[in-house]
């Protein structure tokens, strides 16, 4: 494999889409070695097809607002491969949403539904359309209309989408009533349902948890506790608060949240209280940066700055893409942490990560850290095949064994020489590993 020249073609093809090219590049650096020792992969274009979706659709979304105003959207499904299971990977309603981020995207959650041993395949998509100061009658008529057009491209056995920024737990039910109402018939072909309807329980918090999970194997097996370290993160969002909330629980000082106007420290760090109120705020559709720290004494907001210049013991981005750049990871470095974790997918900037690896940090990818949440929603998926729902205590230890398996894998294909573990090489080899013998078997196709 000539990872230049490969490039290269992409760029071509592809101009423009630096998301989705940034993906694919860190991916083909990983597995270049491993790949290059199996000349049957050469041989059937391995690479040449994995790197390409196996279908895009793009679809027009017409709706009416309120005041009786016509506005058109653009949605998308990037059905990336199918080799180990249905596509699955979430909806994103956000104005940034193109199709190199969806490309990138759903390239990503290929591998990252691969570590977590259950049978999904990647996909993903969305709309360039922003919930933001909607109201939830116009909410409701956008995914009604959204559906109209999706449900011809997905089913239970075919393509599970989910949900994603913008698209929480009431956008998942007007999706799945909308479905419902055209196909007739009950199907658990959308996860993050509510628990009335086929819903997992776990599932809203468990990107965030199963996060954490991860960075407490990662810090146990390098001899550190997780118990007294503080902790820098960003966002609040669906996986910034269960990450929050999951860290607190094992003992561990979140002293930072942030939004799109910048961020919040706060020394006395996040309790049950605070994150209640965080979500609170959130739910109103509000920034929640200035509002907390009006309300709780001691917290200070620093507008149009990031987290990354504050002291902490673990580094946690969990808002969105390319958050974290080389600057930043200078910034923390600095600092000499304990660990860093993407829990964001691709929250840091290759400039970043490749900073971070020169450096020996303890530094771990999204797509082995934040697989938790995709996991939980294909135990979703199970439990809606078995009419029947698991207890909390069953869905979190599966939860459990499941990030400890990706973190075992990440371990097997990441360490070297030196004794340190490369855990983005891990997760690359791991679940490509997994996606190119599955795609070998069923042959050309």
């Amino acid at each position: 494999m000539n990872v230049t020249q490969i490039m290269q073609d992409l760029e071509r093809k592809h101009p423009g889409e630096s998301e989705y090219l940034q993906a694919v590049r860190e991916v083909l650096l990983s597995v270049e070695e491993v790949y290059n020792q199996h000349p049957e992969f050469e041989r059937a274009k391995i690479i040449e097809r994995i790197v390409e979706p196996e279908r895009i659709i793009t679809f027009r979304v017409p709706w009416v607002d309120d005041k009786g105003e016509v506005h058109v959207n653009i949605g998308y499904r990037v059905q990336f491969n199918s080799a180990i299971g249905p596509y699955k990977g979430g909806l994103r309603f956000h104005p940034s949403v193109n199709l190199s981020i969806l490309k990138f995207l759903g390239f990503e959650q290929t591998f990252k539904n691969s570590l977590t041993t259950l049978p999904m395949g990647g996909g993903k998509g969305g709309a360039d359309f922003s919930i933001r100061g909607r109201s939830d009658a116009e909410v409701m008529r956008f995914c009604q209309a959204f559906m109209t057009e999706l449900y011809r491209h997905i089913g239970p056995d075919e393509d599970v989408p989910a949900g994603d920024i913008g698209v929480g737990g009431r956008e998942i039910g007007y999706l799945f009533g909308m479905y419902k109402k055209l196909k007739h018939e009950w199907s658990g072909v959308l996860t993050g349902k509510g628990l009335e309807y086929g819903g997992s329980r776990i599932r809203p918090e468990a990107t965030g948890y199963g996060a954490l999970y991860f960075v407490n194997q990662m810090l146990q097996t390098h001899g550190h506790d997780i118990k007294g370290k503080s902790v820098a993160l960003s966002g609040f969002g669906n996986v910034a608060w269960g990450a929050a909330k999951k860290a607190t629980q094992l003992g561990a000082k979140v002293i930072t949240i942030s939004g799109p106007d910048g961020y919040i420290y706060d020394p006395a760090g996040l309790d049950d209280e605070k994150i209640d109120y965080l979500l609170e705020l959130r739910a109103s559709g509000n920034d929640v940066c200035q509002p907390y720290a009006d309300e709780f004494d001691g917290a200070e907001f620093f507008p149009g700055r990031k987290p990354w210049e504050r002291q902490a013991d673990i580094y946690l981005p969990c808002a969105t893409q390319n958050e974290l750049n080389g600057e930043d990871a200078e910034s923390i470095l600095a600092f000499h942490p304990v660990c860093v974790a993407e829990v964001s997918n691709m929250g840091c900037t290759a400039e970043a990560v490749d900073k971070f690896i020169a450096a020996r940090q303890l530094f771990a990818p999204g797509k082995a850290v934040n697989a938790g949440g995709v996991a939980t929603s294909g135990l979703e998926m199970t439990q809606n095949a078995m009419r029947l729902q698991w207890s909390d205590e069953e869905v979190d230890q599966k939860l459990h064994q499941i990030m400890h398996s990706i973190h075992e894998q990440c371990v097997k294909y990441g360490r070297q020489k030196d004794g340190y573990i490369d855990y983005v090489k891990g997760a690359n080899i791991a679940g490509f590993m997994k996606v190119a013998n599955a795609m070998m078997a069923q042959g050309i196709v």
